[in-house]
């Protein structure tokens, strides 16, 4: 599922990356945006074809907490950008969502019982703030900075879950 999750989604924010990047940047944003989803699809093969797997989230309690988080997760972005884009600072808002689904990673990690997602959290963070001020330097929208980065580190936990689906088997 980690190579579902964060492959699709790490092509998400490459395609985000588009929004106003400098031109010479257009080509590489596809090309890491379409490796990103080919490995979300190998994910989600995967996931459907070892469905019957004991997961997290088939533990008691887990896939209620789970979904409790996803939705206070999708609500807080969803009203954030709401508000931003209210107030004339539509540039912003990819790196508030960033910065909330960072946050949201912190809250998983009990969940999944993963420590690494506490390091995922800290990325996702800080490449919202810093996407801000170097995106400014650079000339570019917020969302091509915020994502890059963001793509670039979930494209990574996507091939991470590749590894671990490897070693496990």
């Amino acid at each position: 599922m980690y190579m579902a999750i964060f492959g699709v989604f790490g092509s998400s924010w490459f395609g985000w990356a588009q929004e106003k990047p400098r031109e010479s940047w257009r080509k590489f944003l596809g090309i890491a945006s379409v490796f990103s989803l080919l490995v979300g699809l190998g994910g989600i093969f995967l996931s459907v074809t070892n469905w019957h797997q004991p997961s997290a989230l088939s533990e008691a309690g887990a896939y209620k907490s789970y979904l409790i988080f996803l939705y206070a997760e999708f609500f807080v972005a969803g009203f954030g950008a709401f508000l931003l884009i209210k107030n004339k600072r539509k540039d912003y808002v990819a790196p508030w969502v960033a910065f909330i689904v960072g946050i949201h990673f912190i809250g998983l990690k009990s969940i999944f019982e993963d420590a690494s997602l506490y390091l995922l959290a800290t990325l996702l963070i800080a490449i919202s703030i810093i996407s801000i001020f170097l995106s400014k330097k650079l000339k570019v929208a917020n969302s091509a900075i915020t994502g890059i980065g963001a793509g670039i580190v979930l494209f990574c936990y996507a091939i991470l879950g590749l590894i671990r689906f490897i070693l496990a088997n």
